[in-house]
């Protein structure tokens, strides 16, 4: 086995890799960019080694910084995780001329099917089923729009070297062919540095259902079942399950076998996984095979008994696979969810920030947490924004629905935005709980998943009231007790007045930038506070980040976060945040025109589709640009005329820095 190997990659798996093999006894190497350097990562390894600045393109990406890290380590073999180096056939190629083991498949194997029209080929000669579409060389964008034409609608045109949900876009009509083919190629370009296309019939109602397939270089590959990886948004995958609900075992069989003869089609090795579109009328086609560790290994895992990152290293040094296809069984159902730094109630839009508060729920038997991130790191926009993947097992799906609504509630993350409660909504939906899955599930059940905007609510007011002055109370008792009487009323913060009540207001700054004054008065141990015509008795106590709280007779226990600007409510994963008022917050946003013109998060200008003097209608676009790998189009708003563009092409831009000045047109 290896002494030493060297991780190209970061975050949650370069972690999960560290983890795996140094239980095998494994050195491990990190690499960290300057966005990195304190990263979780890079504390776990035994070495790490920095390659370059904080964008990807500058370190993660840089083949010769990675190959010169292993040499000057000493690594005998690299492990690319997912993403940046994992499918790049020219690294896997320059891993081998430099003597150093690439812990994937072999060069032949990612070339084949580094192209997804390639791939297409192979497959159709493997005999695995396909769905009809456009996959040859000629990428005339006249030729592709008639391909498109013929194919019919709807339609997904996708970048031949793509992944990720990246690179990808449903053409509903003939009409809007131009414009999704020249956003697609830009995207493909972007990310993956190659802009060929291909076009695919876009199936309405189908799941996606993939096989975890597992080759050794003697000749021996299997498939360890399946995973339903159908709820997805933008094509990303949202929730991801093992085995497929509701799906024939003889069905599930034809499937696997399938993935392996695609497998043996390349002469595969290693751990890859076979993805295929499974439609209402049970049949299948191949979509892709992903020649890597997938990042819902996790739920394989938990079904199977079985170490993925153990079996990769193992098949690398050249032994034969752990199991046969006769040995391989299966145990109960696990179910992962990606937690992401993102805003379900805006498009998803990613999130940047300080994770200012982290606590995970307690792993054991049934719950498991992979992630790259420690409280107080920073969610940047440089890289992919999940968080962390969020694992349950049980023994059945019943049981593994409820392990993992559990989970959730004992997730808690505060600095940012982030999924969780959009997560818990469909977890607990009750079409999720009775398997009706199709790739198309969150834009059909929206309803259901997104809550409408809610109004502070008043217990929550309250419940943050009651936390700002128990903690006030406690910074006053500390403060005064080396020198004074703490039980004395001139070292309370209550309001104290001879022959009165005790008297205060707050005023707290809710998420909608509405200010609530809350007159409270203090008498018998309670707080009598009164706002907004409601009038609460509440009494509790504080214990560092726990509350325990009575609100008229109703007892509660709920974890916060606070410090003298903001405070934070965890109630469930129903999450209530405040400003104190006279602090700043750059959380609210109070001009909601003027914030459609604006940098929605960190990022670069692709484009200016707009010039000085122009008059624009409401919901022309006036800017591309590009953050984590996705594009977003800033809109006019309203009717009017560019006065001033303070960007160009290239630039970088920050959160919330204005791109355009825009003079609403007279009415």
């Amino acid at each position: 086995m290896f002494d030493k190997i060297l991780i190209a990659n970061r975050g949650e798996i370069a972690c999960r890799i560290i983890e795996t093999a140094q239980k095998m006894g494994i050195r491990c190497v990190a690499l960290y960019s300057d966005a990195d350097k304190n990263a979780r990562h890079v504390a776990m390894a035994d070495e790490a080694f920095h390659i370059g600045p904080s964008p990807a393109k500058d370190s993660y990406l840089r083949m010769d910084k990675i190959l010169a890290a292993a040499k000057a380590s000493g690594a005998q073999a690299i492990h690319p995780g997912y993403g940046f180096m994992s499918e790049n056939v020219e690294f896997a190629q320059a891993c081998q001329d430099q003597g150093v083991v690439f812990i994937g498949p072999p060069v032949g194997a990612i070339d084949a099917m580094g192209s997804k029209s390639a791939a297409k080929v192979i497959m159709a000669d493997a005999g695995v089923p396909l769905v009809p579409g456009y996959h040859g060389d000629n990428q005339d964008p006249a030729f592709l729009k008639q391909q498109s034409s013929d194919i019919g609608y709807p339609q997904l045109l996708k970048a031949a070297y793509g992944g990720g949900g990246k690179g990808m876009r449903v053409v509903w009509n003939l009409d809007e062919f131009d414009t999704a083919l020249k956003a697609t190629k830009r995207e493909a370009m972007a990310g993956f540095g190659n802009d060929k296309m291909l076009i695919e019939r876009y199936l309405t109602k189908p799941r996606h259902v993939e096989i975890q397939v597992f080759a050794d270089s003697h000749g021996n590959c299997i498939y360890l079942s399946e995973r339903d990886c159908s709820i997805q948004r933008r094509h990303q995958k949202v929730i991801e399950e093992a085995p497929a609900p509701n799906m024939p075992a003889a069905l599930k069989v034809a499937m696997g076998e399938a993935a392996v003869a695609a497998a043996k089609a390349i002469d595969y090795e290693g751990a890859g996984t076979v993805e295929f579109l499974y439609d209402e009328d049970g049949s299948f086609y191949f979509m892709e095979m992903n020649t890597r560790l997938q990042v819902e290994h996790p739920v394989t895992e938990m079904i199977t008994g079985q170490d993925l990152v153990a079996w990769q290293l193992k098949v690398a040094n050249g032994e034969v696979l752990p199991l046969t296809q006769e040995q391989v069984t299966v145990n109960g159902h696990s179910l992962e969810v990606r937690i992401y730094a993102e805003d379900p109630d805006n498009e998803f839009l990613p999130a940047t920030g300080q994770l200012d508060y982290l606590r995970q729920p307690q792993p054991s038997r049934h719950v498991r947490v992979d992630t790259g991130v420690r409280q107080d790191d920073e969610v940047s926009s440089f890289y992919d924004p999940m968080i962390a993947k969020l694992i349950v097992w049980d023994e059945t799906r019943e049981l593994a629905i409820a392990r993992m609504l559990r989970a959730l509630d004992d997730y808690r993350i505060s600095g940012l935005k982030t999924n969780l409660g959009f997560l818990t909504n469909l977890v607990a939906a009750q079409p999720f709980k009775d398997a009706e899955l199709d790739t198309g599930f969150i834009e059909k059940h929206h309803d259901l998943l997104f809550s409408p905007a809610n109004d502070t609510c008043h217990r929550a007011l309250a419940l943050a009231s009651l936390a700002i002055l128990l903690k006030r109370q406690k910074q006053a008792v500390a403060t005064t007790s080396q020198t004074n009487d703490p039980f004395s009323p001139w070292a309370g913060t209550d309001g104290w007045r001879l022959n009165e009540q005790s008297s205060h207001q707050l005023a707290l700054v809710d998420l909608q930038d509405v200010t609530h004054h809350i007159d409270v008065k203090q008498s018998g141990g309670c707080y009598h506070f009164n706002f907004d015509g409601v009038a609460l008795i509440v009494n509790g106590q504080l214990n560092d980040d726990q509350l325990s709280a009575t609100i008229n007779g109703h007892k509660i226990n709920l974890l916060l976060d606070q410090d003298s600007q903001n405070i934070t409510l965890f109630i469930k994963q129903d999450i209530h945040r405040f400003a104190i008022q006279g602090h700043d917050s750059h959380s609210f946003e109070s001009d909601e025109t003027e914030s459609k013109l604006t940098a929605p998060m960190n990022g670069t200008i692709v484009t200016v589709e707009c010039r000085n003097g122009q008059e624009v209608k409401a919901g022309d676009p006036l800017m591309i640009m590009e953050a984590m790998k996705m594009e977003y189009t800033i809109t006019a708003p309203y009717d009017g005329t560019v006065t001033e563009i303070f960007y160009q092409s290239g630039d970088m831009v920050k959160d919330g820095e204005l791109l355009v000045e825009l003079t609403a047109q007279e009415s």
